[in-house]
């Protein structure tokens, strides 16, 4: 009797992600993606950055150990090349297209090849997780720094991908994953293609707070950082306290612009005492303040996806967020929630504090969409994509 390979030996998986460390939404979706198959496939990570799984564990709610991969650290090729474009690029998309040439030459030896970091020629088809399409130069989170313009943009992306052989017809070969509708129908738009919404995973346990031993105060909760306008947040809170003067606000998250970070700190100062601000909070001192609060706003406009939406939604909290981007699919597209102005959404916010029937039907609406950002929803679902894609395995031909 003889027994089928294909069904024994486990599957080769490429990821290919320039890190996994935190932070970064991107590095967060691949640790889950290696934490979806990391039981039944033979992964190798092929990456720039040694990572830190413990902290990637701490940050992102994984529990990766060596044991669950083969870690591949990219060598910095087109050295030349990065010396030449250091004085008039960031590189970031270089060094992208430099990894994905390397991940094309190992690709024929894994039988499914992965990545989270947008758009990519993987060498055949594979799986891409698009967070927001690399090749749309007006990004609501863009800092130009070494260009004027879109012109400008363009001319390197097409240089990147001339020079490291990047295929945009093998791209689109790819089954898209996308962190949104409102991403998808970018993609759609720009590339022709038909993505699929995978929502993110907002990991950790939260603590399961009655309402009414929650605070009358809001969470605001990401990077500290201009695009996510955290204080036309406090402008907005503070017009609502007019009516509600028992009304407060914390302020939760990392510094990723120390100037801003003065910025805010000042906001804060001048507000003091009924808004804090709480930096670099371990994840389970983070979930604790969000479900210690009644309720959740996001400042930031056209957000990709709204991690910080998601993550105020599973903490149980009423969220409000501006009526664009990701948190449009979050907050189900719920008007009352969904914000026009800073003006709108004070109003808005009136309007639930002063009607308890109000509050307490907007809650039980969230709580019916919790789920839908769960890590167990995640992995569940992209070992699906990944089951549709597999074919046999394929035998061992080395590195």
């Amino acid at each position: 009797m003889t027994t089928d390979v294909s069904q024994t030996r486990r599957r080769r998986v490429l990821v290919v992600q320039p890190s996994i460390n935190p932070p970064g939404g991107g590095n967060a979706v691949a640790c889950w993606m290696i934490e979806a198959l990391k039981t039944d496939h033979a992964i190798t990570l092929l990456t720039r950055a040694e990572p830190d799984l413990e902290r990637a564990n701490a940050v992102f709610g994984t529990s990766l150990s060596a044991a669950d991969l083969h870690i591949e650290i990219a060598p910095l090729a087109g050295a030349g090349l990065l010396r030449f474009a250091q004085p008039v690029a960031g590189l970031a998309l270089l060094r992208d297209h430099l990894l994905l040439a390397r991940a094309r030459r190992m690709a024929p030896a894994f039988d499914i090849v992965v990545t989270a970091n947008n758009e990519s020629d993987l060498g055949r088809r594979g799986i891409q997780y698009v967070h927001f399409p690399k090749f749309i130069t007006a990004r609501p989170d863009a800092r130009l720094r070494w260009y004027q313009g879109a012109r400008a943009v363009g001319a390197y992306q097409a240089a990147c991908a001339i020079v490291t052989g990047f295929r945009p017809v093998r791209m689109r070969q790819n089954i898209t994953l996308v962190n949104s509708d409102w991403t998808g129908r970018l993609v759609r738009a720009r590339h022709g293609i038909e993505p699929v919404t995978l929502y993110p995973p907002v990991a950790g346990l939260f603590p399961d707070v009655p309402w009414p031993d929650r605070r009358l105060a809001f969470a605001c909760v990401g990077r500290i950082a201009p695009e996510k306008r955290i204080e036309a947040v406090i402008g907005i809170i503070a017009r609502v306290r007019r009516h509600h003067p028992g009304l407060t606000l914390h302020i939760a998250g990392n510094a990723d612009d120390r100037s801003y970070l003065a910025t805010v700190e000042a906001a804060v100062r001048a507000h003091d005492p009924w808004v804090s601000l709480h930096l670099d909070l371990p994840r389970d001192q983070l979930l604790r303040l969000l479900t210690s609060c009644r309720f959740g706003i996001h400042g930031m406009r056209d957000e990709h996806f709204g991690m910080a939406v998601a993550e105020l939604v599973r903490a149980g909290t009423i969220a409000f967020a501006p009526n664009s981007g990701g948190p449009v699919d979050i907050l189900g597209g719920d008007r009352r929630l969904l914000y026009e102005s800073d003006d709108d959404a004070s109003e808005k916010i009136g309007r639930v504090l002063a009607d308890d029937a109000l509050a307490s039907a907007l809650r039980a609406s969230l709580a019916a969409r919790a789920d839908r950002f769960s890590s167990a929803r995640f992995v569940r679902h992209f070992r699906d994509v990944v089951a549709g894609l597999a074919g046999p395995a394929r035998e061992d031909h080395g590195l």
